[in-house]
């Protein structure tokens, strides 16, 4: 690797699960703006729903999710009815012009709910909502959580995608980060999954995590792989103790460094494509004939905070303490305290307390760094023909990096800007030169691979 490359490895860098990042919310966008943007949703609008659910049974040290543990149902029980409160008052607020195309719960763990629970919640959304025939309802599963109520209780909703944590099976990385779960245990939750008719699987995978090495990750890679995923997703640890506390139970010096990450990454991802999977953007992979896969040919993928999707509705509509929505004119965010989202939502009101609107420039450079975080490129054409001369202005920028960047991230073929194959793994490195906020912003960031 070039010098000027390898330098990149610990550079700190957003994400990029949205433009502009949350970091850069602000109260200006509150309760009356976000009611404002669901009541300019017109008839016959597509959206997906975000459903959060911020508690788990047990903490797991590597999380930097909104969640909070608890060994008692009580809170559980009343967060629910604070969730059945704000799906009321957003539904109200929808009417019935918007059609949901999908769903996802994710947290914390939305598989600690009780069967009935669980029910309910899939019942209300369908009362509450106009949902098309075909729409997806996607779950986000702790495989310690599950029983076979469970298992039944998400057939019975329509779950047709089920995501599962695994991280690592090697035990030693288990115990460093407080999540202990057999891959036997893992293959019983996938098999009682598929048994049920449930036709997706994906599973999430872990670099960069106390203990690992190249070896532990070809192992655990190789374990995943006999269950078959139809997706598999293969993150980098972000070790962010500022922002959760909770990371501060894993000593720093068990953590491998950047070459080491990269090389872990490196050794995964070969393995994955091997069995027959393909790359999608920078942590995901699918069979051929999965939905992700074709849409990524197609160049029709998008990213949001859950990551990478085939879901091209424009609004997102977030439900839950710190969920956030999406809308054609920009981001808002709820009430992150639990407890104040609860007395809000029951109290009839809207739990939202910041976000941004869009300028005409967020839209160009967010569209930029979506296509550069999707397709590791865009096409010059393609970004005037939708922005006019906003977008001809960013091509300037492109053009100098292109030009100016020694480590020539950029290479213009034909029309479009493309990352060069030695860069793709830094593209949100490249995707930084594109965010106007970046450089003034005094948010912290993850490292870029």
């Amino acid at each position: 690797m070039r010098p000027e490359l390898a330098a990149r490895l610990g550079e700190n860098v957003p994400r990029y699960t949205s433009y502009p990042t949350a970091p850069h919310f602000h109260p200006g966008v509150d309760a009356d703006v976000y009611r404002s943007w669901l009541k300019a949703l017109e008839s016959g609008d597509e959206v997906s729903l975000y459903l959060h659910i911020p508690y788990c049974d047990r903490l797991c040290w590597f999380c930097a999710c909104h969640t909070k543990q608890t060994r008692r149902y009580e809170p559980v029980a009343s967060y629910l009815r604070s969730l059945h409160a704000e799906i009321a008052t957003v539904a109200g607020l929808v009417g019935g012009k918007a059609h949901v195309r999908a769903v996802h719960f994710g947290g914390g763990s939305p598989t600690m709910l009780k069967p009935e629970d669980m029910i309910a919640l899939g019942t209300v959304l369908r009362d509450s909502f106009d949902f098309l025939a075909d729409a997806k309802i996607s779950v986000e599963i702790e495989p310690n959580d599950m029983d076979e109520a469970r298992l039944d209780t998400l057939a019975e909703i329509g779950m047709a995608r089920a995501s599962l944590g695994v991280q690592d099976f090697d035990p030693k990385v288990q115990k460093a980060i407080n999540r202990e779960q057999s891959f036997l245990q893992t293959k019983a939750v996938v098999d009682g999954i598929r048994s049920r008719g449930v036709g997706s699987v994906n599973l999430d995978l872990l670099y960069g995590l106390p203990h690992q090495t190249r070896e532990s990750v070809c192992s655990t890679v190789a374990q995943a792989l006999t269950l078959e995923p139809d997706r598999m997703a293969l993150f980098g640890y972000a070790h962010v103790p500022w922002f959760k506390k909770h990371q501060t139970m894993i000593d720093e010096a068990w953590l491998p460094g950047p070459a080491e990450r990269f090389a872990q990454w490196q050794i995964a991802a070969r393995l994955i494509m091997g069995a027959g999977y393909e790359a999608i953007g920078i942590d995901h992979f699918a069979k051929p004939d999965d939905a992700l896969a074709v849409s990524a040919r197609a160049g029709t993928i998008r990213r949001n905070f859950q990551g990478y999707t085939e879901d091209r509705c424009e609004t997102l509509i977030g439900l839950g303490p710190s969920s956030i929505s999406r809308f054609r004119q920009g981001y808002s965010q709820n009430m992150p305290s639990t407890a104040e989202y609860g007395r809000m939502v029951e109290g009839g009101h809207l739990a939202t307390v910041r976000g941004i609107a869009f300028s005409e420039d967020d839209r160009v450079r967010g569209w930029i760094i979506e296509r550069l975080m999707c397709d590791f490129g865009f096409s010059a054409a393609d970004l005037v023909e939708r922005f006019g001369e906003a977008g001809q202005k960013l091509l300037f920028q492109a053009s100098s990096i292109a030009i100016g960047d020694p480590a020539r991230p950029l290479e213009l073929q034909g029309d479009s800007y493309v990352v060069s194959a030695e860069s793709r793994p830094f593209v949100r490195s490249i995707a930084a030169k594109f965010d106007k906020y970046f450089e003034s912003g005094t948010a912290r960031h993850s490292v870029a691979v």
